[in-house]
């Protein structure tokens, strides 16, 4: 996805007194949306005084619920986009748009089986069928914050452009209005608060207007073929969008008038809820309109919390200069990070596809402790069914977290990254990197107990050392080098009683000698006090 918001480009335009630096903004409407006052303005200068809040540091783990009317025909992911697609489109917007060993077509051809031809029976047809009658948000929360959870996000808008709050600018299609007839994000974060979680909103509303563009084709081939789709009919607008320019097929717009209809959408999210977090779908959007928006959430979020801001805004830019969170869809850094910044992931598919296969608690837990070591957090969505249940495959891994939690947390919540981020095989070969990147795959090849992952204490008196694999013995940490050892030294193992049995080898490494049984699963966690370390080389993609 190519950036609108260039910030060299700003910078030279702030220069020249103007935002004339960037065609594209002289042609948006900022003059015309109104920003919060305070502290903050809608210039890069400003954004870059930006700090990200401790809450979000000390957090590392957060659940999300992306959930909403696309998981009624269990099919997965960007179904309102899929239904339309008769054949595969030309123009792919730079991002996969299908499932390898898929047809093109699939989901065109299972609406047509199950619903109906779309010319007739569109998204706006399946949006009703949303119910979600067995949804407890209490009951989920409880589970949510036992499995380790310390921030909840909801999706609040995603690209279908069906709003989960009872939106001021989307009064027809939200979902106080139809579907479930709830305020899905008001509940999720009353559920939240109530058991002391910074609550998050994700919006994916920038998108939608060139991406469900396709509800305005119509078959290639077949009986239907040249019969429009539904969206085509001018009465559905303000669910399918008007119309594009034919050159405007990028993930983010360059129309002003739909950036103004996201900034005050989005504008309107965050006055109802005062999100603690506020997560975009793409790169830093739509330039000095996106500026404003982000601006308005800071100075708004500080007014509310009296001076005490909590508001973390991720999207899916290197904040160079910082001025938000970076966000790595599927993906996760090579190495530690100065800033803080997230992987967003989901247990499955985003939405609910019958017969997947969910990563397991082992997968979870790893990937996590190696996200935390880089100085990351974790946000994993996850999936939900229409009614609003999650499948028992998720909660027993959700469980399995939990019971984890309760004996290692204190080795990743409130935390700061050591020297390394780790040693072992997985550090030596290329680690995963990127968007989509994706976590190791541990079905194919595991981890192994001299995969190690460091932490330290806030204070930095306590190291943790996390091992991937269960040794068998004695394990060697080859980073951790003792230069001073305090009297009361220890290495403790958690969930074991008694403090462990180490020694320097004669190239000056810590050995440590295992119980004969392991005190949990997935992943052990050293607790090392009274050691003073020698700074190891940082591995290479530090």
């Amino acid at each position: 996805m190519k950036s609108i918001f260039s910030w060299p480009g700003l910078l030279s335009g702030l220069a020249a007194g103007s935002w004339a630096g960037s065609l594209l903004l002289a042609a948006t409407p900022a003059a015309d949306l109104s920003v919060a006052a305070g502290p903050f303005q809608a210039t890069p200068e400003s954004l870059r005084r930006y700090s990200c809040p401790e809450w979000f540091r000390d957090a590392k783990f957060g659940i999300w619920s992306h959930w909403g009317p696309q998981c009624v025909p269990e099919d997965g992911d960007w179904y309102a986009r899929r239904l339309y697609l008769s054949a595969k489109p030309k123009d792919r917007m730079g991002v996969p748009e299908f499932q390898a060993g898929t047809d093109p077509d699939r989901g065109h051809k299972l609406h047509l089986e199950r619903y109906g031809h779309p010319s007739k029976v569109g998204y706006k047809d399946i949006i009703p069928l949303w119910k979600a009658e067995r949804w407890n948000p209490e009951k989920l929360m409880d589970l949510y914050v036992r499995a380790g959870a310390k921030y909840f996000v909801s999706m609040a808008v995603h690209h279908d452009n069906f709003d989960l709050w009872n939106s001021k600018h989307q009064p027809r299609w939200n979902a106080v209005q139809t579907g479930p007839k709830r305020d899905v994000v008001g509940d999720w974060q009353k559920a939240a608060q109530k058991r002391g979680l910074p609550f998050g909103v994700s919006e994916h509303l920038g998108a939608s207007f060139t991406w469900f563009q396709v509800n305005k084709g119509a078959d290639v081939s077949g009986p239907y073929a040249g019969v429009p789709y539904d969206g085509n009919d001018p009465r559905n607008q303000d669910l399918y969008h008007p119309p594009t320019a034919p050159d405007d097929r990028e993930w983010l717009t360059k129309n002003p008038q739909f950036q103004a209809t996201w900034f005050r959408r989005i504008q309107d999210l965050v006055d109802r809820y005062h999100p603690d977090l506020l997560y975009s779908d793409s790169k830093f959007p739509f330039g000095e309109v996106g500026a404003k928006l982000v601006a308005h959430y800071y100075n708004s979020n500080a007014a509310f919390h009296r001076g005490a801001p909590t508001a973390v805004y991720t999207c899916k830019e290197d904040p160079q200069p910082t001025g938000w969170v970076r966000d790595i869809e599927r993906g996760v850094m090579t190495g530690i990070s100065p800033e803080p910044w997230q992987t967003d992931t989901s247990i499955g598919d985003w939405y609910y596809r019958k017969g997947e296969t969910y990563k397991t608690a082992t997968q979870i837990l790893q990937m996590l402790v190696d996200i935390v070591s880089k100085n990351g957090n974790l946000l994993i969505n996850v999936v939900q069914k229409a009614d609003g249940e999650i499948t028992p495959e998720a909660r027993a891994a959700l469980e399995q977290m939990a019971a984890w939690i309760a004996i290692n947390g204190e080795s990743l919540f409130a935390t700061r990254p050591w020297y390394v981020y780790g040693e072992g095989p997985s550090v030596e070969e290329k680690p995963e990197a990127g968007r989509f990147g994706g976590a190791k795959d541990v079905r194919s090849k595991p981890y192994v107990a001299q995969d190690l992952r460091f932490t330290r204490s806030k204070d930095g008196r306590t190291v943790y050392a996390i091992a991937l694999g269960w040794p068998a013995g004695k394990l060697t940490l080859k980073s951790l080098r003792p230069v001073r050892t305090a009297s009361g030294a220890t290495v403790r193992l958690l969930g074991h009683s008694a403090p462990l049995r180490y020694q320097v080898n004669n190239a000056g490494a810590l050995e440590v000698e295992f119980p004969a049984t392991a005190p949990c699963e997935h992943a052990y966690a050293l607790k090392l006090t009274g050691f003073e370390f020698a700074a190891p080389a940082a591995p290479s993609g530090r």
